[in-house]
């Protein structure tokens, strides 16, 4: 009796750790999405890159890039640590207001102006937007990406390597790790 009541002890003291656990690997299992106000605010406080996921609800490819690329726990973890990270629906009809201007849905372009503007007028899904701190110099990468060309596309703007190496020759020596 003295075993089963210590046994009972020991599993209710340790399920509220077992809890923590849990919720922890649960929040780096996946990516943190914000949302375009939380990305404003965020830089206000803490200057960082940004990734924006510039998709449609009818894009195959998108979704497929969902369950595979950004499954991937090393392309989670990369993610959370150098990059606030944006979903951005470029067919979202409502109004936005990004840097104190307002983006509105254009029915001639079937997409937000914001996503127009930062894919240049080359409306293609998905598209990766890569931003510096403070949003500037939005570059555009289209495409599908699986996770070995999706580590070399965020190191490169990650670690800054952007600033000091052509593309081509980055490519040319990149190393794969995950």
């Amino acid at each position: 009796m003295k075993r089963i009541l210590l046994v009972l002890l020991a599993v209710v003291a340790i399920s509220p750790l077992m809890k923590v656990v849990a919720q922890s690997a649960d929040e780096s299992a996946e990516i943190h999405w914000i949302s375009m106000d939380e990305v404003q605010g965020k830089m206000r406080q803490e200057p960082r890159k940004v990734y924006v996921d510039m998709y449609t609800d009818w894009c195959g490819w998108c979704k497929k890039m969902d369950a595979s690329t950004f499954q991937n726990p090393n392309v989670i973890k990369y993610m959370n640590e150098k990059y606030y990270c944006v979903r951005f629906n470029a067919e979202r009809k409502d109004t936005i207001r990004f840097m104190s201007k307002y983006y509105y849905f254009d029915p001639n372009l079937r997409a937000n102006n914001l996503a127009s503007e930062w894919m240049h007028g080359q409306l293609s899904y998905p598209t990766a937007i890569f931003m510096e701190e403070r949003f500037q110099n939005p570059v555009p990468v289209p495409g599908y990406q699986e996770v070995k060309t999706m580590e070399m596309i965020l190191k490169f703007f990650g670690e800054n390597i952007y600033k000091t190496k052509k593309w081509e020759d980055y490519q040319k020596d990149f190393i794969q790790y995950w």
